[in-house]
């Protein structure tokens, strides 16, 4: 069968560095660090005392009370980019067809904060089981997508994807592949987390996964940096509408980019570690470009996973220099996460929407807090480390990869006709 054309016809993200897409795209363009101090809870008996939290976010600016009862962090945050991707695709205006427009989401972990919140009243309580009856549902992943679809009436494919740090790369991946194969005209994609609570940074802290660097918390997301000590926990949402192209076009619609390919792969090796020799990294960026239909020379710019953890940066670089051979040098390579922090389930959802900005805008978004080059990494090769540059993008690839080996990549190439 002839595969169907997808296309980007909406963008919402609520950020560390930035709560809509415009502010989003400048905080990037700007390489503004959304690191700072832990301001929820008392954090000063935690290993990590910062992370990238939201900025200005007030629930009761975005729900009513009652309607924010029911509602865990992560499927607000959800909400809340999924309403200004909407708003900004005008996909409702033109009355389609909601029985072929569906919700694919992803979440990593969901409704931590809701588990910690029922678990703390019941466990300091006199033991008598009085959990909030929207518990349940405030907790489980999937809700997300079932908040969004609900709110616009959605009938087509509607779930989430959980794959830890890959999640929402794969809720991208599985809508591009429902729509080209011409089960649903559109999708709402992203995802979201909420995780910058006691039991978040306590269980990240025991896995010695998170920086510690307490003193300077803005500069301590420092990917490919010899001195990177783990990555930053972030929390927000991205939200895409995926389209097809003919659906798209005879409604007019703006065109950001064309998504061409997606790829997927497991490690096959550790629970949490990275294989040394980036082999699930290297497999799910050749699947992807195999998709695509494209050359790796066709490449100009990857959105690398870059947590800033001592092993994953190493491992990551080796996959690129396998895939992409002597054209690695051309390439601008960045870690958003450096400015961002790690978003877990939601990363691949703001680092798809930076890689389509990029092709849009023809900048690539900088790494920042490079300070040192690490010998064990090739650095030769372009990070864009501490500032943004402008090139011609035509195509860009995003790589997220999660505990549990597992691997995914999406390629998106600026929209000709």
């Amino acid at each position: 069968m002839e595969l169907k054309r997808v296309v980007v016809t909406g963008l919402g993200a609520l950020t560390p560095i930035g709560n809509s897409i415009p502010e989003y795209w400048e905080g990037l363009i700007n390489g503004k660090s959304g690191a700072a101090p832990i301001t929820r809870y008392d954090a000063s008996s935690f290993k990590t005392q910062f992370a990238c939290e939201l900025k200005g976010y007030n629930v009761n600016d975005h729900f009513d009370r009652k309607e924010a009862r029911k509602l865990d962090p992560f499927s607000q945050y959800a909400m809340i980019s999924a309403s200004e991707a909407m708003a900004d695709s005008a996909l409702m205006e033109s009355e389609p067809n909601t029985d072929r427009i569906g919700v694919i989401w992803g979440s990593g972990i969901g409704g931590l904060q809701t588990f910690q919140d029922e678990a703390k009243e019941f466990f300091t309580g006199d033991g008598t089981p009085r959990m909030n009856p929207f518990f349940i549902p405030k907790m489980i992943a999937d809700i997300a997508a079932g908040h969004i679809s609900i709110k616009y009436g959605l009938r087509g494919p509607n779930y989430v994807t959980v794959s830890a740090c890959a999640s929402s790369t794969n809720a991208i991946i599985d809508a591009y592949n429902y729509i080209r194969l011409g089960k649903a005209d559109a999708i709402v994609t992203g995802g979201s987390e909420a995780c910058v609570n006691e039991m978040g940074m306590g269980g990240f802290n025991a896995l010695k996964a998170l920086s510690t660097r307490n003193d300077s918390p803005e500069t301590a997301s420092r990917p490919f940096d010899a001195d990177r000590d783990g990555f930053v926990l972030g929390e927000g949402s991205g939200a895409l509408i995926l389209e097809e192209y003919e659906h798209a076009k005879a409604r007019g619609a703006k065109i950001y980019a064309e998504v061409i390919g997606g790829g997927m792969s497991g490690d096959a090796y550790h629970m949490t570690a990275p294989h040394p020799e980036g082999l699930g990294a290297k497999n799910t960026m050749l699947a992807a470009i195999e998709d695509a239909e494209i050359h790796p020379s066709e490449v100009d710019y990857v959105n690398v996973h870059g947590t800033s953890t001592p092993l994953g940066d190493i491992a990551e670089v080796k996959a690129i220099k396998q895939v992409f051979g002597d054209h690695a040098y051309n390439l601008n390579i960045s870690s958003t996460k450096s400015m961002t922090g790690h978003l877990l389930g939601a990363a691949g959802a703001i680092e798809a929407i930076a890689s389509i900005l990029a092709v849009k805008n023809d900048k690539v978004p900088p790494t920042i807090n490079h300070f040192t080059d690490d010998p064990e990494i090739d650095n030769r090769l372009n990070f864009t480390f501490n500032k943004a540059q402008k090139r011609t993008v035509n195509v860009a690839l995003s790589n997220t990869f999660g505990f549990g080996g597992h691997n995914s990549t999406v390629i998106v190439k600026k929209y000709n006709g």
